[in-house]
């Protein structure tokens, strides 16, 4: 059941400058759950091999006399007899030791930690270059649809793609995820696909517009929602395939792509809709003006 799409842009801009406002305010009020990756610190996996409570993992660290005690403690695994545990601070080869002779006292059972530090210096250069990846990325992709297309196409598609990459983010704050490497990962892959669904529409405007000769709003907006159409099939059965996968990968993959995998989820969604229903319709806005001033100039120069 086809509709105009490009004629209730108002609407489609209004719900995503809404999720935007929502999600900045969201950032700005909770931060990001930062994790061993971008926040110096220590995580600490223990295989208890047996159920156990946080009180009692706890009881163990303050045994251990490390100083402050836990940020987070969570259960991991497949039976949940696993420990993850976040610390504020970066554990020295002594106090590892120490920690293993606490946790031995209260789980006979365990077969020892596992520990990830991160100092501060390093947090500091892998968010660096972490925020580097993504402009870079960025940049590239600019660069190659302003040459491939137009610097118009360019722009819009840009704009769509920090649309999603905010989205991603901004759920990620609202539900206390924690943003590790993973997470980084998955936002470059969103992107990737997203800018593809994206040229895949556009390649389409071209060519119709090729076949056409647009002189009004009125035929551009029709030229471009019947694009939209004609391409809605593939970008609909390509992202659902893709969410298939990835849903799949969510349940049955385990906990260390548990994360990557939603943030694809809640990317594909994104990008799907901002590929329909963002990035074109910016490009007919900006195209418009641009028709309405060279309409303007030949009855100047007519008259």
């Amino acid at each position: 059941m086809r509709f105009a799409i490009v004629s209730r842009r108002k609407w489609f801009f209004l719900l995503s400058g809404t999720i935007t406002v929502a999600g900045l305010i969201v950032v700005l009020l909770f931060g990001l759950n930062l994790g061993t990756d971008f926040k110096p610190g220590s995580r600490v996996q223990i295989e208890l091999n047996q159920h156990f409570h946080s009180a009692q993992v706890a009881k163990a660290f303050a045994r251990a006399k490390l100083g402050l005690g836990p940020d987070a403690i969570t259960a991991a695994g497949t039976t949940n007899e696993m420990a993850v545990v976040r610390l504020a601070y970066p554990l020295t080869a002594l106090q590892e030791l120490q920690l293993d002779q606490a946790i031995k006292h209260y789980f006979p059972k365990a077969k020892g930690s596992e520990v990830n530090s991160v100092s501060p210096v390093i947090a500091q250069q892998q968010s660096q270059t972490a925020v580097w990846a993504v402009i870079f990325a960025s940049v590239g992709i600019v660069i190659y649809v302003a040459i491939r297309f137009e610097y118009r196409f360019a722009v819009a598609g840009i704009i769509a793609l920090l649309h999603d990459a905010f989205i991603v983010i901004s759920v990620f704050a609202l539900l206390r995820i924690q943003v590790d490497l993973p997470f980084i990962a998955a936002v470059l892959t969103i992107v990737g696909y997203s800018i593809n669904d994206t040229i895949v529409i556009f390649d389409r405007i071209r060519e119709n517009l090729k076949a056409e000769k647009v002189k009004t709003q009125h035929e551009l907006e029709a030229l471009v929602d019947g694009s939209l159409w004609q391409t809605m099939a593939r970008s609909i059965n390509t992202v659902l395939t893709v969410l298939f996968a990835a849903t799949t990968l969510y349940f049955f993959g385990g906990d260390p792509i548990h994360n990557f995998c939603f943030a694809l989820l809640v990317g594909l969604i994104s990008g799907a809709y901002s590929s329909i229903f963002i990035a074109s319709p910016i490009w007919v806005v900006w195209r418009g003006r641009s028709l309405s001033k060279t309409k303007k100039k030949s009855g100047v120069s007519t008259a």
